[in-house]
């Protein structure tokens, strides 16, 4: 019939339905997406909660054992027995040098040494050592080794046992009365070894283990500069009976090159240090703590997690688990990461990464800055790595703790959690797939077209349309989007034209973070810094130069040299606040704060004078700078609303200044503040005193190019 219409076969409540299946399956895209991320989140927040408490645990444990064995060492040195055996051993000793030694029993000594010792220290060293450099010193040191050491029947690593070598002398006869009690003190408190050293002579007077460092001067004799030597000088002369004397794992020579730690306490007989009892320490006794025994699994490592310890200078005190469970996985590892070849070579002839295998990585950087932290960082073995670090506070050590555990390991479960998330959302997309297509065969095209002009403009294409097929709503809201981009792409233009003008001349008055505060809305910006480094620097006779040049070559002259200036002070990470005809003022620490302040303004004062150097020789014009560079607290702000400016003041601000007009040309003139931070980096010249307007005399230090 003629004006009906053909019933509507799918009405907008059917599309509209359709719609709504579309958006469901992508909201279970996004459900599950969102999901993974945050189960991949609480996982990683719970691995580093567990690292953190296990870095924390080993680091109490590590801190109590040198705690305990220092209260053990001091109750040891206190005792009756150790106080008498100090006594008498210094007398036993005085009388064996006042007796003299033969010729003979000094040549089996040196014998004893050239075929048994110096081989051995020459391994260690990587040079054949002089022999002289090693014998005893002293009838007493001669005699005693001879009798303990080359004629012991016992070997080497059971020198010990020996109580009584019957020699006969007053000395073996006290030995064979002290020795059993100190070695069994030794092997209950876990010492290596434990000796007696002669405050007086520095001499080692008794020793348990026996090695060839037994009567040797710590003062005087071939272990001097060794740690042993140290801990023995902190605790020979009367201090804080509180203090730890305790020495850094070191190799030590009689010890084969072995990592070795020293702990002393002072022999105190009716206040008069009379002696200092040294212990021993192997490496091996915290590198059971630290490893937990080695028990990785039990302690709740998995397969690649551990603790491990590193000194200052960024070598290992306990070994890395891969060392004990795969050597070959573990040298190849070394190798994959570059370690150097006598790094590799050293851990192979030692037999332990101790004091030989480097860690440097953002984790030990930032616990020996005594910073406790944790993150994802490239681990030794230069795979990811979570990690947890911090310091141990242990007197007479500088020592960090890291607790870490492959990446690949923690995130184990979220694989399989993604793995069967891509199963559940391949289903989601085949079903979104079979909804699309059949939408797209059910929708108009004009409304496939606006679709994609849609797309089009929100992909960033401004000059998309669509064509206007229909006049009903659809045609009609084609023409309307049209119209829409074509005003917003108009509007936009504009927009970001000015915008684009507006953050240029911002950033070109004030430092980032200061415009940003200003965007954000903030009226009155003024802060205080506890510590910045401000210079000023100030072209000498710039007036005369360019009085006779016209004025475009004057601006042009300036504008390049400041530009160059600019520059380099992109580079160090210094802020330029302002220009003044030939003067440029610039601060560093401000308005982000970083340490080496004052360290970096002097690298950018000694550029600008290179600069000007450079500059003037390129231009026929010889160019000079006066630079005054000064350290202290200073305030900042923005003035103005009309022309902002962001300027500084205080009085290092105004001292600063004084030192560059009271400067030498091509010179850096500083003050007392820069120059005890720098006195160490920079070759500073004492001017003395200078006379300062407001200030009277001020000390100054010049930094000659």
């Amino acid at each position: 019939m003629t004006g009906s219409s053909r019933p509507v076969r799918w009405g907008l409540a059917a599309k509209l339905f359709t719609t709504l299946v579309l958006l469901g399956a992508i909201a279970v895209l996004v459900t599950g997406v969102l999901g993974y991320f945050r189960a991949r989140d609480a996982l990683e927040k719970a691995v580093f909660d567990q690292l953190t408490a296990a870095r924390q645990t080993k680091t109490r444990q590590v801190e109590d054992y040198f705690r305990k064995i220092d209260a053990e060492l001091r109750f040891l040195a206190s005792s009756k027995m150790v106080v008498d055996a100090t006594r008498e051993f210094r007398i036993a000793v005085d009388q064996l040098d006042r007796a003299g030694t033969s010729p003979e029993l000094r040549r089996k000594v040196g014998n004893w040494y050239a075929e048994n010792f110096i081989p051995g220290i020459a391994r260690v060293l990587g040079k054949e050592p002089a022999l002289a450099d090693y014998l005893p010193v002293g009838a007493a040191p001669y005699y005693l080794q001879y009798h303990y050491i080359v004629t012991n029947p016992n070997p080497k690593d059971r020198r010990k046992l020996i109580d009584d070598p019957g020699d006969g002398s007053s000395y073996s006869s006290l030995h064979a009365v002290y020795h059993p009690l100190m070695r069994a003190a030794a092997a209950t408190f876990g010492f290596f070894d434990l000796m007696v050293a002669d405050p007086k002579s520095g001499r080692l007077i008794y020793t348990v283990e026996k090695e060839v460092d037994f009567t040797t001067s710590l003062q005087a004799g071939p272990y001097r500069s060794a740690n042993v030597a140290a801990a023995f000088a902190r605790c020979a002369v009367p201090l804080d009976r509180s203090a730890m004397c305790l020495e850094d794992f070191a190799p030590y020579a009689p010890s084969r090159g072995a990592p070795t730690a020293f702990i002393a306490a002072p022999v105190i007989d009716r206040g008069v240090v009379i002696g200092v009892l040294i212990a021993q320490l192997s490496n091996e006794e915290i590198d059971h703590v630290v490893t937990g025994g080695r028990r990785w699994r039990q302690e709740g490592f998995g397969a690649t997690g551990e603790t491990y310890l590193v000194g200052p200078e960024y070598l290992v005190r306990s070994g890395p688990r891969a060392f004990y469970e795969n050597r070959e996985t573990y040298f190849a590892d070394l190798k994959s990461v570059g370690a150097p070849e006598e790094e590799i070579a050293a851990i192979r002839s030692y037999g332990t990464p101790v004091l030989h295998q480097r860690i440097d990585t953002k984790a030990t950087q930032a616990a020996l800055a005594g910073v406790e932290g944790m993150g994802e960082i490239v681990g030794y073995r230069g795979v990811p790595t979570l990690a947890s670090w911090g310091p141990l506070v242990i007197p007479g050590v500088k020592w960090a703790l890291v607790a870490k555990i492959d990446s690949a390991e923690a995130f184990a479960p979220i694989a399989a959690l993604r793995q069967n998330l891509l199963v559940v959302g391949g289903l989601v997309l085949l079903v979104v797939a079979a909804t699309a297509a059949w939408l797209s065969r059910a929708l108009l095209g004009p409304l496939r077209e606006l679709t994609s002009g849609v797309r089009r403009f929100a992909a960033g294409d401004y000059e998309a349309s669509v064509p206007v097929r229909t006049q009903d709503e659809i045609g009609q809201l084609c023409s309307a989007f049209n119209g829409m981009v074509e005003d917003l792409r108009q509007k936009n233009a504009v927009i970001e034209n000015k915008n684009r003008e507006n953050e240029q001349l911002l950033l070109n008055v004030l430092p980032a973070p200061i415009a940003n505060r200003l965007r954000g809305g903030e009226e009155a910006i003024a802060d205080g810094f506890a510590e910045v480094t401000v210079a000023f620097a100030d072209l000498v006779g710039f007036t005369e130069l360019t009085s006779e040049m016209p004025p475009g070559d004057v601006v042009t002259l300036l504008n390049k040299l400041f530009t160059r200036f600019d520059a380099a002070a992109h580079d160090l990470g210094i802020e330029k606040i302002k220009t003044v005809g030939d003067a440029y003022m610039a601060v560093c620490g401000m308005p982000e704060p970083v340490a080496d302040h004052a360290e970096r303004m002097v690298r950018m004062a000694i550029r600008m004078v290179h600069i000007a150097r450079e500059h003037g020789m390129e231009h026929n014009a010889p160019m000079k700078l006066r630079i005054g560079i000064n350290t202290g607290p200073v305030v900042a702000g923005v003035i103005g609303t009309s022309k902002y400016i962001y300027d500084l003041w205080g009085d290092t601000v105004n001292l600063a200044s004084r030192m560059e007009s009271g400067g030498i040309p091509d010179t850096i003139q500083v003050t007392r503040s820069v120059y005890e931070k720098l006195k160490g980096q920079f070759a500073f010249e004492p001017r003395g005193a200078i006379e300062v307007k407001g200030k009277g005399k001020v000390e100054a230090w010049l930094l000659r190019l």
